[in-house]
Formats: structure tokens, C-alpha cells, sequence
């Protein structure tokens, strides 16, 4: 028998431990999202050289072993070209997030892994859902391995990892965190108040948010946040002075600092107009749900965070709280899809039972 409740992601009472267990999983990515922008704030990620994924759990644990490791770091572009001031001390402190930040993403697929496989053996996923939570699962494994190819990048030539891979990286763990979502509330029963207008609206704002994210991990790869830290101007006017400097022109908005920089902050305030503008589009429609309106409020309060971030010449605090704001927004917004999406059609109930990840 279903029981009920309202504004609840428990529906389906029967579900519940899933359901549970989904929304842990995506707390531990939520954090990993806050470690990795410390971890790359403070130009940590390139001070494990190695990729260990099965005997790395263990940090140093005496002086020979640290020796080793710092020994290993010596070699790199990173310590030859920036940091040969280092010493051993110093580079306790970045191996630190690193490790942690490497340490964090076994848990998460421990806590993802161990309990899939008992609901798998104990039958207790409903029908349709076994294949997109085992896709989950190899997509956490992708994610590993993405997380090496862009250490890959700085430990060759270069003394910072690829802006591309970077973004790639990041990309993948927020598809990884907003598929998890998805999954806890079909599984939870969650019923939409389907809505055309709205959906195709959510959408558009969800296509906006995706590609000022990749702009913004474009800014962090090649550290284009340091420089211009004022708003909205860039030197003399709107738009830098040396925006096209490369040649073709279309080449400045993926590699040329400047641009790049010029592109996100725009982006940024766009993204903020199409999605804040959602609370005023669900009032029109008469829809109560109340993510339409925190959706709205985390879109400008992320603008307003990202010029912060600016002025203050990307302090770590409030560039780790950009980054998490950005998540929450994600999150929310993929709510809002989900609750506005057509229904299918000779549907009038929605059922867990119904396959796929999609509606």
C-alpha cells in the first residue's frame, strides 16, 4: 500500500531506505565539490604524482615516506617552474588536499557501491531502475579516472593542469550529482504539477547554467579570476583592451585569459536573468511549488557571489562558497525540471515502476 505526504521526497514509503540512502550519496558529492575547490584554490592538485587507487588511502606515514613524495614532487613543472621555494613543510600542506581530496572520492564510491550491491541481492529496486543506478555507478568509476587525465596534464610540460580536462572533470561529477537527484525523487514518488511553459523555461536556464559552469572552470584552470578584479568594467571600458588578441578570434573565448574571464562574468549575469526570472513565470501560472522561487533567489545571490569573488581577488572562502552556490543552484533547478516536465501521455499516475532515468 502507497502512503503519502505532502512536499515530501518520501512518497513511496516503501522506497524509503533508497531513497535515503540516494540523498547521503549526494551530500558526499556535495562535499567533494567544496574539496576539490579547495584542493584547487590552494594549487594542491598536482602534489601526488602517482595514481594509486587501490593502495593510495594511506598519507605518508614517516619522514622517509615524505622524503619520497616531496622527492617526487621536485620533478615536476610545477615545483621546477613555481613552487622551488617549497620546502617539506610547505608541501605537507597541499599534499594534504590532494590526499584528502583523492581519500573522499574512494568513500563516495563505497558509499554509493556497498549499499547498491545489498538493495541489488535483497531485490529492493523497484523495476527499470537497476541499469540507471549501475550506470551511475560506472559513470563514478569514468569520474576516477577523469581526475587522473587532468593530473596527467600538469605533470608533463606544464605547471598547471588542463582548463579542458579541468572543466571536463568538474562537468562529469555535477552530471554524476543531478542524475542521483533525479533518480531520489522518481524513486521517492515525487508527483510533478507538469507545466509546458515552465519546463522549457527550467531548461533553457539549466543549458545557460551548464555552459557559464564550464566558462567558470575555464577561469579556475588558468587562474583568469586574478586578474581585472573590478565590476563591470575591465580597465578602460566593458570589454578588455587585449579581448582578441589570438588569432582566430573564436580561440580567445577557450584560451585567452582576458576573454575568458569577460565571457564567464556575462554568462554569469545572463544565467541570473534567465533563471531569476522563473519565480515571476511560476507566479503567472498560479504554480506554488517552492523551488520556482529559491531557484530565482540562488541564481541572483550567485551572481552577486560571483562579482564578489571577483573584488576580492578570488579569496578562498568566498571562491569555495561561489562553487557550492553553484551546486545548490544546479540542484534546485534540476528540481524544478523534474517537477514541471510534461507527463507521459494515457499516464495519469506517476509510478516508480516507470524505467529509465528520464520522465
Amino acid at each position: 500500500m502507497r502512503v503519502q505526504t505532502n512536499n515530501s521526497f518520501f512518497h513511496n514509503v516503501e522506497n524509503k531506505n533508497l531513497v535515503i540512502w540516494l540523498l547521503i550519496v549526494l551530500v558526499t558529492i556535495f562535499i567533494m565539490v567544496i574539496v576539490g575547490a579547495i584542493t584547487r584554490l590552494t594549487e594542491s592538485g598536482l602534489s601526488m604524482v602517482e595514481w594509486r587507487p587501490l593502495i593510495g588511502v594511506l598519507p605518508p606515514l614517516n619522514a622517509q615516506d615524505w622524503q619520497h613524495e616531496f622527492d617526487l614532487y621536485q620533478q615536476t613543472p610545477e615545483f621546477q617552474k613555481k613552487n622551488f621555494w617549497m620546502g617539506i613543510d610547505d608541501f605537507k600542506t597541499i599534499y594534504f588536499w590532494e590526499w584528502f581530496h583523492r581519500l573522499w572520492g574512494r568513500m563516495i564510491g563505497l558509499v554509493y557501491a556497498l549499499p547498491l550491491f545489498y538493495f541489488l541481492l535483497k531485490r529492493k529496486i523497484p523495476q527499470g531502475y537497476v541499469l540507471p543506478l549501475l550506470f551511475i555507478l560506472v559513470l563514478g568509476g569514468l569520474q576516477g579516472f577523469m581526475g587522473w587525465y587532468m593530473v596527467q596534464s600538469g605533470l608533463i610540460d606544464r605547471p598547471s593542469v588542463s582548463h579542458y580536462r579541468l572543466a571536463a572533470h568538474l562537468s562529469l561529477a555535477l552530471l554524476i550529482f543531478s542524475l542521483v537527484l533525479w533518480l531520489a525523487m522518481r524513486i521517492g514518488g515525487y508527483k510533478p504539477k507538469p507545466s509546458k511553459a515552465l519546463f522549457i523555461h527550467s531548461l533553457v536556464g539549466l543549458l545557460s547554467l551548464i555552459v557559464t559552469i564550464t566558462w567558470g572552470a575555464f577561469v579556475a584552470g588558468l587562474d583568469a579570476g586574478l586578474i581585472y578584479n573590478e565590476f563591470p568594467k575591465m580597465g578602460a571600458g566593458l570589454m578588455p583592451k587585449d579581448m582578441w588578441h589570438l588569432q582566430p578570434a573564436w580561440l580567445n573565448l577557450f584560451d585567452h585569459i582576458p576573454a575568458i574571464q569577460f565571457t564567464h562574468r556575462w554568462l554569469g549575469i545572463t544565467t541570473a536573468l534567465i533563471i531569476g526570472s522563473i519565480a515571476i513565470h511560476a507566479g503567472m501560472k498560479g504554480q506554488n511549488f517552492g523551488g520556482y522561487y529559491l531557484v530565482s533567489v540562488l541564481a541572483f545571490a550567485q551572481a552577486a557571489l560571483g562579482i564578489i569573488t571577483l573584488l576580492s581577488g578570488v579569496h578562498i572562502v568566498v571562491a569555495t562558497l561561489h562553487q557550492a552556490l553553484a551546486v545548490l543552484l544546479l540542484a534546485t533547478l534540476v528540481m524544478c525540471i523534474f517537477m514541471s516536465r510534461p507527463e507521459r501521455q494515457n499516464k495519469n499516475q506517476f509510478s516508480v515502476s516507470e524505467p529509465g532515468i528520464g520522465g
